[in-house]
């Protein structure tokens, strides 16, 4: 039986990777992802859970926009979509699911609050936090290591479309090496895309450890959970 390692976890969903084969969504693969982390709950670990929008809308993005605040809003309510459809396939497995939002649309999703997220932690619920940190020039990435640090997460996991962090592109160089451990401090330096930089610099002054991994198999998550070997784990040295 899985014994998990960790009692409270951040896990973040790349938006890309939910896209699978499947355009938008894939609700083959929403499903999977929703199911391993109902297993992940059902052996007692408290799950948060932050979402990008990578599939339908990226931060940033200029195409035809003027206004990079009016488009990173347009990429905080895209991850809204990728909440609800995760709530629901969480809903539909049997999961006790909350959303909460950092811009305030009360109609779908709770506010924000960390005394509210961390009750429904305690009391089993799964917790999705949407629409980022609600402000401009800001990615996912870093609304899930802050959350992470305002949720007392023992560890924040990346659940993306690469395998771990490597010091150059392995789609681009066959000869690219991974790392098993990074301290925040070299992924800096060495200026690694694995991570926005901002999120690389907020866990210098944590230190809750990041791992990064591929979403490719869903499973994965329930590995890190347990402390295995995946990934790329950056965290500050003893």
């Amino acid at each position: 039986m899985d014994k998990p390692l960790y009692r409270r976890v951040l896990v973040k969903i790349s938006g890309e990777a939910l896209c699978g084969e499947g355009g938008v969504f894939d609700f083959g693969v929403i499903r999977r992802v929703a199911g391993v982390l109902l297993r992940c709950s059902k052996l007692g670990v408290q799950v948060g859970v932050v979402v990008g929008a990578g599939n339908i809308w990226r931060g940033g993005r200029s195409d035809g926009m003027t206004d990079r605040s009016r488009a990173d809003h347009m990429g905080m309510l895209a991850t809204m979509l990728n909440c609800l459809a995760l709530a629901d396939c969480l809903e539909d497995a049997g999961a006790d699911v909350r959303v909460q939002a950092s811009i305030d649309m009360r109609a779908v999703a709770e506010p924000y609050a960390r005394l509210r997220a961390i009750r429904h932690l305690e009391k089993g619920r799964i917790v999705i936090f949407g629409c980022g940190l609600g402000i401009p020039f800001i990615s996912t990435d870093t609304a899930a290591v802050h959350r992470g640090m305002e949720i007392g997460a023992d560890i924040i996991l990346l659940a993306k479309n690469v395998d771990g962090v490597y010091d150059d592109d392995p789609n681009v160089n066959p000869q690219a090496k991974k790392y098993d451990f990074l301290s925040p401090h070299d992924f800096l330096r060495q200026n690694l895309a694995a991570m926005d930089a901002t999120a690389a610099s907020l866990s210098l002054d944590s230190r809750v450890p990041v791992l990064l991994f591929a979403l490719r198999d869903p499973e994965n998550i329930i590995r890190a959970v347990c402390g295995e070997a995946v990934g790329t784990i950056v965290r500050k040295e003893n």
